[in-house]
């Protein structure tokens, strides 16, 4: 039976993640650990978050916020990060979730498009700002407003989708999407309780991390650990052995520099480890697996559903598959016309459930052919096996047709990923000078490997083990890859790239 989490008409995500728990008699509870690069580390309580929020709720009142309008978090993660979110909340107005860290002119691309007026800005990105958004001020002694009685489906966040070419569109979602996800996936699948640690190697501007580790641990008055600076390998490793996190949030690109740059880390705390944003590699599951003792749960999520409702669970992984749909999703396998396709059949990816958003914005067209009724229509292509499990194929956009056969790069990119002189890599289609599609294969080296030596060898090594047309007719060795603003492989970038020596 399908569960059915109870959304009261009107709800407000400061109500059910905070003012909760001081009712429940948990306010003197750590709710945050900051730990800062000079070594301080502060501990905040739920009491002193809602606190924190409230003052927030003034400030931005004051300055004119109103309910519905925008505001814009560009903060590090931090106490403030997360008194400023609840503060616009409180208000009744919209969170816009901003990477800190963009150059100006995609931060100010981000700020028009969405039609920003108000930003809570850490001090190095203001000066970015100037003159396009009002950045709010100290806090002050402001009288606060009385909580918005805001309804399940008033805008609450806008995310930004994850896509691996073009602008990304920004998402509206609403309360309720984030409170049912949170029972959904975090209560029924995660298992999150008052006693976990959650540590996240994504930030909190990522929807990913803003639930695993801010709205799941604080549904359960459990403590999230946060950090402002950079995350590194011997960053998290330190962390994990000073604060001993059982959950911890990962992605695909830093398990491969956890397993080089920090092999010894002791993870023996962590009871749960999750990957998304990019498919995992049977490889680096196994590696990871065998160097930490700890099993990645690889799922996938999307901005358009918030977050993850496909995955693998707990001492059930199937390495290499996104597992079964959380309880409360349906997921079906489609063809371009939207019908059902058969268990084995690759096709388009289709999921309803009650975190479906609202729509895009300022994208009538685009909304209408991703949100089709109840059910939200990925750009994601995957199959289904006879037991229920998917696996994912990669983005329909990435689909290739190769001599009239269908690749998806993601079955190359694991091959190449299997090989040990390989870090990181990603394979994209690029049209010859006859409009034909070949591979072309861009590998960052793993560390003491010749990059002279390394296209032939891999080229070798991948027509042993590749069906010909699958094999590309190109490696390319790089010393960096570009990355889109959620921190994935900018694979327009190296379509171009591609294209530009034909």
């Amino acid at each position: 039976m399908t569960p059915e989490v109870d959304l009261p008409d009107h709800l407000n995500l400061v109500e059910y993640f905070l003012e909760r728990r001081l009712a429940e008699g948990r306010g003197a509870r750590v709710a945050l650990t900051i730990d800062s690069p000079d070594g301080e580390v502060r501990n905040v309580t739920y009491a002193e978050v809602l606190a924190l929020a409230h003052r927030y709720a003034a400030a931005l009142h004051a300055a004119g916020v109103r309910p519905e309008e925008r505001v814009g978090i560009a903060l590090d993660d931090g106490a403030d990060w997360v008194g400023a979110f609840f503060g616009i909340l409180h208000l009744g107005a919209v969170v816009v979730l901003l990477n800190p860290d963009l150059d100006g002119d995609e931060l100010l691309g981000l700020v028009d498009y969405t039609g920003i007026r108000m930003v809570v800005a850490a001090p190095r990105v203001e000066e970015r700002l100037t003159g396009r958004a009002t950045i709010l001020g100290p806090l002050g002694d402001h009288a606060c407003p009385p909580r918005a009685n805001t309804h399940r489906d008033d805008g609450a966040i806008w995310l930004f989708s994850g896509g691996t070419t073009g602008r990304p569109k920004a998402v509206a979602q609403s309360h309720g999407a984030f409170v049912n996800t949170t029972v959904l996936t975090a209560h029924g699948v995660y298992g999150y309780g008052p006693d976990d640690v959650t540590l996240s190697v994504p930030k909190l501007y990522f929807g990913y991390a803003t639930g695993m580790n801010l709205l799941f641990p604080f549904s359960v008055g459990a403590r999230a650990v946060l950090f402002p600076d950079r995350c590194t390998p011997e960053r998290v490793a330190g962390l994990v052995a000073r604060h001993r996190p059982t959950v911890l949030v990962n992605v695909p690109t830093f398990v491969g520099k956890l397993l080089r740059d920090a092999p010894h880390a002791d993870l023996s705390s962590v009871r749960l480890s999750t990957s998304a944003g990019e498919a995992l590699p049977e490889a680096l599951f196994v590696a990871f697996r065998e160097q930490f003792g700890v099993e990645l749960l690889d799922g996938l999520g999307t901005a358009e559903m918030w977050h993850v409702f496909l995955t693998n669970r707990p001492g059930q992984v199937r390495p290499g598959t996104l597992g079964r749909p959380v309880p409360g999703f349906e997921v079906e396998v489609r063809d371009d016309e939207g019908r059902p396709l058969p268990d084995g059949d690759t096709g388009w990816l289709w999921v309803r459930g009650r975190s479906r958003a609202l729509g895009y914005v300022r994208a009538l067209e685009a909304t209408a052919r991703a949100f089709q009724g109840e059910w939200y229509v990925s750009g994601d292509m995957v199959r289904r096996d006879a037991d229920g499990v998917f696996t994912y194929c990669g983005r329909g956009d990435d689909m290739l047709k190769v001599s009239g056969k269908w690749v998806a790069p993601r079955d190359v990119e694991s091959c190449l990923s299997e090989h040990v002189a390989v870090h990181e890599c990603a394979v994209v289609g690029v049209a010859d000078a006859h409009g034909l599609t070949r591979l072309c294969a861009y590998v960052l080296p793993a560390p003491g490997y010749d990059a002279a030596e390394l296209p032939t060898r891999l080229g070798t090594y991948l027509r042993a083990r590749l069906q010909a047309y699958k094999v590309p007719r190109e490696v390319i060795v790089v010393h960096a890859f570009s990355r889109t603003h959620l921190g994935k492989i900018d694979r327009g970038e190296l379509r171009r790239l591609g294209a530009s020596r034909e």
